[in-house]
């Protein structure tokens, strides 16, 4: 029984430092995304870009991936070839700061899928308080009077006409 603990502890603890790690991606991705491209353009430097998709966990071994279960190893496999597709490009590229811009939004949106998969499957990282971050999506604000969700504005031109 302590083993069969053990190992789900593990498991636990390895997904939460997975998830941490591919979130701090996005979130570093998604923060400086217009400035990379325009250090890349003035300096001609891929710094910037490379250390922005860098993985703290980059030692992690089979000893430690071995705790997941084969579906989930599959997903994390996924989101870390995607991130690797990426750091290829960004080391290796000829192409122009604009066209190294357009190629990243492709790839990116790529990543983000696999990022959703991810989270869907291993969960959000546990914050730094204990709690688990969960996405939602405002559906009603309290405070908006119930009629105001219920009649559309009235576009430009209507008012226009009215006036």
């Amino acid at each position: 029984m302590a083993r069969r603990k053990q190992a789900t502890e593990a498991t636990v603890r390895v997904r939460n430092l997975i998830a941490l790690d591919a979130a701090n991606i996005m979130r570093r991705l998604e923060a400086r995304r217009g400035e990379m491209f325009a250090l890349f353009s003035r300096l001609r430097s891929r710094e910037p870009m490379l250390s922005t998709i860098s993985t703290r966990y980059s030692t992690a071994t089979f000893q430690e991936l071995v705790h997941l279960p084969v579906h989930e190893q599959s997903v994390v496999d996924q989101f870390y070839e995607c991130l690797d597709a990426l750091r290829w490009y960004f080391t290796y590229t000829e192409d122009m700061p604009s066209t190294a811009q357009q190629t990243f939004n492709t790839m990116h949106r790529r990543l983000e899928e696999t990022h959703r998969q991810l989270v869907a499957t291993l969960g959000h990282p546990v914050s730094p308080d204990g709690t688990t971050v969960v996405e939602g999506e405002v559906l009603r604000r309290a405070d908006a009077p119930p009629e105001a969700a219920l009649v559309p504005a009235a576009s430009p031109r209507k008012r226009q006409a009215r006036d």
